[in-house]
């Protein structure tokens, strides 16, 4: 049996299509074919029901797709496990973190960190989901709400306050009774800037949507309406003004994710150390996902 063609039968079983698998393993669709035929054959027995558009697993496939499945979170753990036990500042790090947070508050304290480890690299994925540091996806993470599974050790670096904010004109322009307000949609459909939103308009109209706070923020300044920003993003925009000054719509914590089998690998530990540094250097609050 090929292992290799194992790999990509557990990419088809997780992703649940051959598209989605040949996504996930950055190959040809017809590629994750092949590999699963040659799969059967090795094995003398169908793991795949071919019939109608869409491939679904055979009860043999259910079975040694559960197999797969361990084995992949075996590999991982081998590879964790000698990632941790590097001592050089070296290989490639992947960090998930907020989109907006990662431009504006991590990219360039990172970008100083590579510059002093030249055999460092860093790779930043700015992503409103949560990354599956389990799945390898990222070797370390910041988030605005604390994960409740996994073997992960996880720090607090802070809080981020939240505000409302709107153009000055469309405040003088627009009676209270008749704001209207940018909410959030997408992965931040159900964050808690958006249902506190949603709780401080009272029933008024929200007249435009989007997944990214930095078109919210564009929206707000060109007179859209009321939107929820952290404030590093709204209190430096000179186009926006504090809709209520003297008070925040919320406060979210922030938090620092590695999974524990890497907390002690060099590469990951110095990373960490210049993000925490970030966090304990910043004045100014830092904000959430777009």
């Amino acid at each position: 049996m090929n292992w290799d063609d194992l790999r990509h039968f557990s990419a088809l079983a997780t992703a649940g299509s051959l598209s989605a698998a040949a996504r996930m393993l950055a190959v040809e669709h017809a590629t994750v074919a092949r590999r699963i035929a040659s799969l059967e054959a090795s094995l003398g027995i169908p793991l795949v029901d071919r019939r109608g558009r869409r491939w679904t697993l055979t009860a043999e496939g259910e079975r040694i797709a559960a197999i797969a499945a361990n084995m992949e979170n075996e590999s991982r753990a081998i590879r964790r496990a000698a990632d941790g036990a590097r001592s050089e500042l070296s290989g490639t790090i992947v960090i998930s973190a907020p989109p907006a947070l990662a431009a504006r508050a991590l990219t360039a304290p990172l970008v100083e960190l590579q510059r002093r480890h030249p055999g460092l690299t860093l790779r930043i994925i700015g992503e409103a989901r949560a990354a599956s540091l389990d799945r390898a996806e990222a070797d370390i993470a910041i988030r605005l709400a604390r994960p409740e599974k996994g073997d992960l050790t996880i720090t607090r670096l802070g809080k981020v306050d939240f505000r409302l904010y709107a153009s000055p004109a469309y405040l003088a322009d627009t009676a209270e009774a008749d704001w209207r307000f940018i909410g959030s949609d997408g992965p931040l459909a159900h964050a808690p800037q958006q249902a506190a939103l949603e709780n401080f308009a009272a029933g008024r109209v929200f007249a435009f949507y989007s997944g990214s706070l930095d078109i919210q923020q564009a929206a707000a300044r060109n007179g859209a309406g009321i939107t929820a920003l952290p404030e590093f993003m709204g209190m430096g925009d000179a186009g926006l003004v504090p809709v209520v000054p003297s008070a925040r719509l919320l406060s979210r914590d922030i938090w620092l994710v590695v999974h524990s089998d890497l907390k002690r690998a060099a590469a990951v530990k110095a990373v960490m150390g210049q993000l925490r540094q970030v966090f304990a250097q910043r004045s100014v609050q830092t904000g959430d996902s777009a």
